[in-house]
Parts: structure tokens; sequence; C-alpha cells
């Protein structure tokens, strides 16, 4: 046999693109600067699959989107945005995910000029905090992105019920929406979504994915036409809702297909509203009803009696004490992560119980309970599983840390 020299350098392209893939995004960058065949192999596709490209678009650069096009780079984010829209739309005919998170500069106005034709390929379109951006963007977007999957308006406080129905008549594909503290959003908008006007609008009926955080409009009518028009429904955030009461947990409870709900800081939530919850055929896996202060031990005893396969059960600064923790902890065989942070009233004597009961838990907050103490933490050192353990403010322990 010949004897050869195996370098680098006499290693196939295809080889070479293999081992670039593991390289992060800089690394792939700085490999294509070191010589021709380095720098062809690094452009292959399958390098640059899934990269998002982080642009500020500050002045013309012809060579920009067709070197992203080259690699079948087809996620970008805009950092900065001091050129028109157009250019990005125009130089990445089949982009699939656009984040202008922040880019507060653009209006409705640069908006409709760069959405003027169908963009198929577009999935994900991310606008939060873009808080120019009105009712006449969705119009656009509604028109044009027909294809749409993720929507993203969270802090677009000018979008109103109008622009909900816009939404509700042209993205039937629509599987996640932000609204976050879109103030002016109330129970009409929601029903636009929810199908609840269909002379006028289908609905967004494929919707898996709703947060609606800080929605100060909503009521429980809101909840009502959820239950009746979004039967996909997995994840909900309600949380800093104050118009939802425990009312509407019975329209919640009826809902066979969520997995995670979200009432932290909704000051209306009660035991009632657990108690409803419970008795419903709900298969939740995750549950916060953080700072919902009428909130107390007779939840614990509900949950473990109908919501007992909770994975990840939030309770920070509830009412709850070694009583409550008694009363659940014998049912929740599969939790994974428990918050209890602030809950002042929690002793060794609940962390005791917990230790004893919860053997699947990976993560417990214990933020602000005063009154545990060395002994108590060191039970809970003891759970197997235990990878996340937070005690900020534990004064009486922090000597085991020293």
């Amino acid at each position: 046999l010949l004897e050869m020299d195996i370098h680098v350098s006499s290693l196939f392209p295809e080889i070479l693109a293999m081992i670039f893939n593991y390289l992060d995004v800089k690394g792939k960058g700085r490999v294509a600067q070191v010589c021709t065949a380095w720098r062809d192999a690094s452009y292959h596709k399958s390098v640059w699959r899934g990269v998002e490209a982080k642009l500020h678009l500050r002045r013309a650069n012809p060579s920009l989107f067709p070197s992203l096009q080259t690699r079948g780079i087809k996620k970008v984010q805009i950092l900065s945005l001091r050129r028109s829209l157009s250019y990005v739309i125009q130089g990445m005919p089949n982009i699939e995910s656009l984040n202008l998170s922040g880019c507060y500069n653009l209006t409705d106005n640069g908006l409709g000029h760069a959405f003027v034709q169908d963009i198929p390929s577009l999935r994900v379109l991310n606008l939060s905090l873009c808080k120019q951006i009105t009712d006449s963007s969705l119009g656009r977007i509604a028109q044009y992105l027909k294809n749409l999957e993720l929507l993203d308006l969270g802090g677009c406080s000018n979008i109103t019920n109008t622009g909900l129905l816009l939404i509700a008549w042209g993205l039937h594909n629509l599987k996640s929406l932000n609204l976050r503290s879109c103030r002016h959003v109330s129970d009409v908008g929601i029903g636009h979504l929810a199908g609840m006007t269909r002379s006028a609008a289908e609905g967004c009926l494929s919707l898996e994915h709703l947060t609606l955080q800080d929605c100060q409009k909503l009521t429980d009518l809101s909840l009502k036409h959820i239950s009746k028009g979004l039967n996909k429904l997995k994840v909900l955030n309600l949380s800093f809702c104050g118009g939802i009461s425990d009312a509407g947990m019975i329209h919640l409870s009826h809902k066979t297909h969520l997995w995670t709900l979200n009432l932290r800081s909704c000051d209306n939530i009660s035991d009632t509203g657990i108690m409803h919850l419970s008795m419903g055929a709900l298969r939740l896996y995750g549950l916060d009803v953080s700072f919902c202060d009428k909130v107390g031990d007779q939840s614990l005893a509900y949950i473990a009696q109908g919501l007992y396969q909770l994975k990840s059960l939030s309770l920070c600064s509830c009412h709850i004490s070694d009583d409550g923790i008694n009363r659940m902890v014998r049912q929740m065989h599969e939790l994974k992560t428990l918050n209890i942070g602030q809950c002042v009233r929690i002793t060794d004597k609940g962390l005791e119980l917990i230790a004893d009961h919860l053997t699947q838990l990976t993560g417990i907050d214990l933020y602000g309970c005063t009154k545990i103490t060395k002994r108590g933490l060191e039970r809970i050192t003891q759970l197997p599983c235990l990878k996340v353990l937070n005690l900020g403010l534990c004064n009486k322990i922090k000597c085991l840390y020293k």
C-alpha cells in the first residue's frame, strides 16, 4: 500500500461541510475566510440549516442577500432598520421567518410597501414592540401572508378588535398568536379569533398557543368564546388579566386538549376557580397561579383530586401552608417542577413532605421562604432527580454555602 499524508486540505468538500456544521455562527463565518476550498465548503446549505441571520440594515450592501440565499438561510432578524423593509422582502423571496422585534421606527407605511404580493414561504413574523403598527398593517398581513403560522404582536398597543377581525378573516393556518399588552383588545376581538362572527370571518381555529397577558379588557366571556371555538388550543396565557374570574374557569374546564394554563396575577381567581378546573375534563401538564392571593390550601386539595397529572405547578406568593402541601403531595407523582417562592407559611415540615412524596422533582423554587431552615433544606437536597434549587432570601440557610 502507498503511504499517504492525510491533511485537512485533502478532505472532500462534503466532509468539510459536515465538520463545519458543528461550529457556532461566528465559527462558520470565520472558516469561510481561510481559503477558497473552505469558503466553498462552508457555503454548503447543510452548514447553515436552521440558522437565523441577525442584521443591521443601515446602508446598501448588494452582496448581502445573494450571500444569504447561497447558504440557504431563510430566517432573518432585523436588529436595526434604517432602510426600507421592502429591501429585505425583495432580497429574500423565499424567506420563512422574519423577526422585527423592537424595530420602533417600523410604520404601517413601511410594512405596506414591503408586503405588496403573496409571500407563501413566510411562516413566522415577529412584530413585538413595533409600537407604531396598527390594524392597517394587519390587513396587509392577512391579505398576503396566508401561510403564516406564528404571529407575535406583543406590546403593539395600537391593535384593536378590528385588527383581530382581519387576522380571523385571512390567517386560517395560524397556530401561535401573542397579543401581550394589546390594551384595546376585548371580548369582541377574541370572539373574532374563535369564529364567533362567521358571517365576517371564519376565525383562527387552528390556534394552539394564545398569549393574552395583560389584556385588561378581557372578561369571562372571552373564555367562553375560546372554549367554544378554539378546540385545538394547547397553551393559554391569561396572566395579569384582572377581568378573569372563577366563573370563567368553568368554560376552560372543558378544554380537553389544553396542556398549559397561566393565571399568574389574576386577582379574581380563588379556590373556587381551581375547584372548577379540577372538576372538568382538563389534563393539564402546567399550571401557574402565582400571586393569586385568594388561592390557598383548599386549592391544593382540589389539584390533588383532579389535576394530579401536572408536571409543573407554580404557587409563588399564594396563601398556602404545610397543611396544603400535606393534602397535595401524595397524589402528584408526575410533578417535576414546583415553585413555592414567597410562600412564607411553608416550614421545614412542608419540605419534609415534599422530599418524602415528590420524588420526581427536578426543580423547586424556595425564594423568600423565610421559615425554612438547614434541616428542611437537607431533606430537599436528598431528592434523587433534583437539578435546580432557588434559595434567594432564605437567610437562615446561607451558612450551607459558605
